[in-house]
């Protein structure tokens, strides 16, 4: 992107969050996207959450690749590695490995939200890997898709169970349209966290070094900071809770008290009753058959699927038919 494409975009940018704080804390349940939480210091803040000892699934999900990221190569013998929310690009390197020696990655692609995370991951990239095209792309993968360079065949890794994130409508919406920048026979690599019992779930994102809570108050200093709002996030408790009904993790912002805050850049004044919750994030824990079944509707045929060890987590690699 040139300088101006960036000045564009960072406007972009703070016209999105202007409108989901607008939507978000004037509904009758307060809710914030969880894409916010992740400007310069909130993506090192979740580089830390995954090396936490409670937080399993970035552990698991690497075993996973470094035990199949050959097979992955082979299946897809892929010209370009796409990366949604690339973030520090750690566990992609199995992925580059492998595919640099199976001889067919020209590209790497990494695409991220936060423009400084992406700049740093692409230059760790571009130093280690000097021989492959690295083009970072700035933007949002739910808005952004159609931005994405590369030779096909290409392989679209979305990884770290981010697409539990999404509810379910919002979901299948966000997979079709993964599925249709993509031509037949390209591939998504997939990261499903699954179902597992509570107390491993929740203190998955209520460490004990508060390392978690920090990532979740940091949504406030983002508003603070683009929106000129006077959130101090300390008058907020963090709170992980395990809905068993519809089998995701929330994680919420409390207000210890009576509180009421100023935006300024969204033009207003938001009221907080003591005990009153913002939700911050929804993740989604998946089943197996479930992630088949998503992915058929959507346009993919599953080719394989892989957990860890303890099948904690799920790695599907689907291929895309003619719809």
């Amino acid at each position: 992107m040139t300088e101006a494409d960036l000045e564009s975009h960072r406007r972009d940018v703070t016209a999105e969050l202007r409108a989901d704080v607008r939507e978000g804390l004037t509904a009758d349940q307060k809710w914030l996207p969880p894409k916010w939480f992740y400007d310069a210091e909130g993506s090192k803040l979740f580089e830390k959450i995954t090396a936490l000892p409670e937080y399993y699934p970035t552990r698991s999900e690497r075993e996973v690749l470094a035990r199949r990221a050959a097979e992955v190569a082979g299946q897809t013998g892929a010209h370009t590695l796409v990366e949604l929310g690339s973030g520090s690009s750690e566990k992609t390197r199995l992925l580059l490995d492998a595919l640099t020696a199976h001889g067919t990655l020209e590209a790497f692609v990494p695409m991220d939200v936060s423009e400084s995370a992406l700049a740093e991951a692409a230059a760790a990239i571009t130093a280690d890997y000097p021989k492959l095209e690295v083009r970072g792309v700035v933007g949002d993968f739910t808005q952004h898709l159609q931005l994405l360079p590369g030779t096909a065949p290409r392989v679209v890794a979305f990884l770290g169970g981010t697409i539990g994130n999404f509810l379910p409508g919002e979901r299948a919406e966000f997979l079709r349209s993964v599925r249709d920048v993509l031509g037949e026979g390209e591939w998504l690599l997939l990261g499903t966290d699954l179902v597992k019992d509570p107390e491993t779930l929740e203190r998955a994102y209520d460490d004990a070094a508060g390392v978690t809570a920090a990532f979740n108050r940091n949504v406030l200093r983002v508003i603070n900071a683009e929106l000129g709002a006077d959130f101090d996030p300390d008058e907020f408790d963090h709170v992980a809770h395990w809905d068993a009904e519809h089998e995701w993790i929330e994680m919420r912002l409390r207000a210890r008290g009576r509180i009421e805050v100023r935006i300024p850049g969204a033009d207003l004044i938001v009221p907080f009753a003591e005990g009153e919750h913002i939700r911050t994030e929804v993740s989604a824990k998946f089943r197996p058959d479930g992630v088949e079944a998503e992915l058929n509707a959507a346009g993919f045929a599953l080719e394989r699927w892989w957990t860890d060890s303890q099948e904690r987590f799920g790695v599907s690699l689907a291929r895309s038919v003619r719809a």
